[in-house]
């Protein structure tokens, strides 16, 4: 495991004592606080059985597994492991002493004094007509919460205890941005290989008000402000698992296709639990989307160390005032939560207006104005 983890919980095996594997071939899964890691078998053969627990918490050397390479049933173990078998095995000794205690205990029944009667059990207190009639335990469930989960929550709980959180609103229009893509959804994907979506017109939109406004792309450290020259965007991406934040390195660098390809390549490794720890590390600025799950509007949580975190929602064709008339458009509500600490309202109105502008007229990147 990488340097930064120092303990997992092994959540799962994913073979069987006396199944076969191969090289390299996953046998089982380790959660952490950050992601779901594959335990790859280190030599070919037949799983003997297993040293280690699902559920237990296991630190990086631990031996889980024993795997013989002749396959024949002979046990192919390291010294370490042979001494904790032997500590592990109960001492005969003790199941003599046992054996041999009986027979006195039935020879010598008399010796015992004669038990008192028990008292009869108190009758179960009578309920109150006041009292809640609450739900019969056997139709509750207690399942412990996984590493991630946990990992999540205490960090939530922590950004609200550390910052001084401040939400602003405003809404995009997106008949543009949407227009821009039906026009060359077919042309994008013929050159780059990836189809043109919605998620790399904000980031581009979002690297830009990074730009224009650098305290929004800082952070607090002690009694310093620490402004970072990079625009790191972790995306939040929400797994069957839990949440996890992938993050684009150097998005002010990137171009629309290089977006879309990052973004394609971490939500899939996201799902099918291969990232990275170095993967999600770091990220300066967050964007999450509860549009794809139908929100139309939220307050988001920064993700700390970060200072801000842009909301996006889902798209609503609503009556708009264009040129004098009442239209429908394609409205999205989008949210910037931000440490007030660190950014005052003014900037924080100004980079989600930057957000604004650009994403209804895309054309603003090329001019840079």
């Amino acid at each position: 495991m990488g340097e930064s983890i120092t303990d997992g919980t092994l959540a799962k095996f994913l073979k069987n004592p006396g199944d076969r594997v191969e090289l390299d071939e996953p046998i089982a899964q380790i959660e952490t606080d950050k992601v779901t890691i594959d335990v790859a078998s280190p030599e070919a053969g037949v799983i003997q059985k297993f040293l280690a627990k699902e559920g237990e918490t296991v630190e990086p050397g631990t031996k889980i597994a024993v795997i013989s390479k002749s396959g024949e049933g002979a046990t192919h173990v390291a010294p370490s492991e042979s001494a904790g078998e032997k500590a592990a095995s109960p001492p005969p000794p003790a199941e003599k002493v046992e054996e041999k205690q009986k027979p006195k205990a039935e020879a010598a029944p008399a010796a015992e004094k004669p038990k008192a009667p028990s008292p009869p059990p108190p009758p179960p207190p009578k309920r109150s007509a006041t009292e809640p009639q609450l739900p019969p335990k056997d139709r509750e469930r207690r399942i412990p919460m996984t590493r991630l989960r946990k990992r999540v929550a205490a960090r939530l709980k922590d950004s609200q205890n550390t910052f001084a959180l401040l939400t602003t609103f405003n809404e995009v229009d997106m008949t543009n941005l949407m227009k821009l893509r039906s026009d060359y959804k077919d042309a994008f994907v013929e050159k780059h290989g990836v189809k043109l979506g919605l998620m790399s017109g904000f980031v581009k939109a979002a690297v830009s008000g990074l730009q224009n406004q650098p305290i929004i792309n800082a952070v607090i450290d002690g009694d310093d402000i620490i402004y970072r020259d990079y625009v790191d965007i972790s995306i939040a991406v929400g797994t069957p698992k839990g949440l996890v934040v992938p993050v684009i390195r150097n998005a002010e660098n990137m171009n629309f296709a290089d977006i879309e390809k990052e973004i394609n390549t971490l939500a899939k490794k996201a799902n099918d639990g291969s990232i990275s720890i170095d993967e999600m590390a770091g990220g300066t600025f967050t964007i999450s989307n509860g549009g794809v799950y139908g929100s139309l509007l939220s307050t988001p949580i920064i993700n700390p160390p970060q200072s801000a975190i842009l909301g996006m929602h889902s798209i609503v064709s609503r009556p708009m005032v264009v040129g004098g008339n009442v239209v429908p458009r394609p409205m999205m509500y989008i949210a910037l939560t931000y440490d007030h600490r660190l950014i005052d309202g003014r900037e924080a109105v100004f980079f989600l207006r930057r957000i604004k502008d650009v994403v209804e007229d895309p054309r603003r990147l090329l001019l840079d104005i």
